[in-house]
């Protein structure tokens, strides 16, 4: 009997090992793309870099954490970090909530009329993030936009030159419209995905059980979508927090007096804008520890509750 089981020990040994032999190749990948610069970003962060330094007018001087301890003294810093917060969880529900709805649909749909769905889609999605944001400004124009002369058209005289960028929650919610507009495709094909590879068998298992399609929903098909449910909100939390391009093109890099700044645009302002490119990487490696966080967070309460493993 004590054979076999110290056959298998080799054998478990190669299995333990084995996912990191395939995932090599990528990783090395990775650690060329992402490890050199973020080790870049830290040291940076650690120095007085500043346009001086860059044009060899002053020599570097080794500060420590002080850039860190500037941010972290900052009211402005802590009001950026809470509209980064709050805009990025708005965008994440509402992506989450257009996506899950457009692929229950899908479910339900013709398949010719599905596909001009996932292809019009598909089309925001691939729409590249300063094209699209042009075009959503374009649209909300206080003279020229056809949402406020459609507005006005229907009776509301009201939106007749109504800016949408001037107050900052009405220019936050412009812009997560559109980031939902160009985020929500991703979400709705890999759910739909997710929930045509749920076998038939069990669904009609269930109905033939009596439950409802709410009870079915909630106690069969989510429970088995959550490991994608998962995936789709890591990479929506990641996305919708490091959000830059729609947020300086459409409110004009921050909007009024930097009233919709968030982490991303205030680091670049920081580090272009300024030349302050000390405190700027301090500003990214605040941004990518946070983004850690709260992934390892989320994950570890999946892990808990054993939805991933």
């Amino acid at each position: 009997m004590g054979r076999p089981a110290a056959a298998t020990r080799p054998g478990r040994r190669r299995g333990r090992f084995e996912h990191w032999f395939y995932l090599s190749p990528a990783l090395v990948v990775l650690a060329a793309l992402l490890v050199y610069p973020l080790y870049q970003l830290v040291l940076v962060s650690l120095y007085d870099y500043r346009q001086a330094q860059v044009s060899g007018a002053q020599p570097l001087r080794f500060i420590g954490f002080d850039n860190y301890a500037t941010l972290l003294g900052d009211p402005r810093f802590w009001g950026v970090l809470g509209n980064t917060v709050v805009f990025a969880a708005a965008c994440v529900v509402g992506t989450l909530l257009v996506g899950g709805a457009l692929a229950v649909l899908a479910t339900r749909l013709r398949p010719w009329v599905r596909t001009v769905l996932f292809l019009t889609a598909l089309g925001a999605w691939a729409t590249p993030a300063v094209t699209g944001s042009a075009v959503w400004l374009f649209l909300f124009d206080p003279t020229l936009g056809l949402v406020n002369q459609v507005l006005v058209g229907v009776g509301l005289e009201g939106f007749a030159g109504h800016s949408w960028t001037y107050e900052k929650w009405s220019a936050f919610g412009l812009v997560g419209a559109e980031v939902i507009w160009c985020s929500f495709p991703f979400v709705m094909v890999t759910l739909y995905a997710g929930i045509t590879s749920i076998p038939e068998e069990v669904v009609e298992a269930a109905r033939l059980d009596g439950a409802s399609t709410l009870r079915i929903a909630h106690s069969i098909m989510l429970p088995m979508l959550r490991p994608v449910l998962a995936i789709v909100t890591i990479q929506s939390i990641i996305w919708d927090f490091k959000i830059f391009t729609q947020i300086y093109i459409m409110t004009g890099g921050g909007g009024i007096s930097g009233q919709n700044m968030v982490l991303n645009v205030y680091g670049y302002q920081q580090a272009f804008a300024a030349s302050q490119y000390g405190l700027g990487s301090a500003i990214g490696v605040i941004t990518s520890l946070l983004l850690l966080a709260i992934t390892l967070v989320y994950l570890r309460a999946l892990r808990r509750n054993g939805e991933v493993l």
